[in-house]
């Protein structure tokens, strides 16, 4: 009987942990710079270099009304609007001719400090991004 409770007070706890909240605007809106951008599913699997991404200076940006932008090299790449549901962002881009095409990122980890993100598929990629900080100056 011990045992037996032990075992389903263990795999409460496993569900319990192994659930991750789910994702917010308020954790998610802000700007964050690119760090680490890997093409796992290439082949054979890529990344950017170090060099380039601080060359580029990239970051994706969301706001609290759901809208997102990309820069890249300090011209904008990409625009539109996303959902979260859980941990998946469903993203809505709108592409230079005015199409939109709709896609997915799972938000695999998303702290006050860092996010990654990744999409599937043969194109897909892995980023790692760390919050930009802003300074708040005083007027006194």
């Amino acid at each position: 009987m011990i045992k037996h409770s032990f075992i389903l007070f263990a795999a409460a706890l496993f569900l319990i942990t192994s659930c991750k909240p789910a994702i917010t605007v308020k954790a998610l809106t802000g700007k964050w710079k690119y760090i680490k951008v890997e093409n796992p599913n290439s082949s054979p699997p890529d990344s950017v270099k170090k060099a380039d991404l601080d060359a580029a200076s990239p970051y994706i940006q969301f706001t609290p009304e759901l809208k997102f932008v990309i820069v890249w090299g300090g011209k904008f790449l990409s625009h539109g609007s996303y959902t979260l549901d859980g941990s998946n962002m469903n993203v809505k881009e709108v592409l230079p001719d005015g199409k939109t095409r709709d896609f997915a990122f799972y938000i695999s980890e998303l702290t006050d400090d860092e996010i990654i993100f990744e999409s599937t598929g043969k194109d897909g990629s892995k980023v790692t991004a760390l919050k930009v900080k802003s300074l708040l100056v005083s007027s006194e």
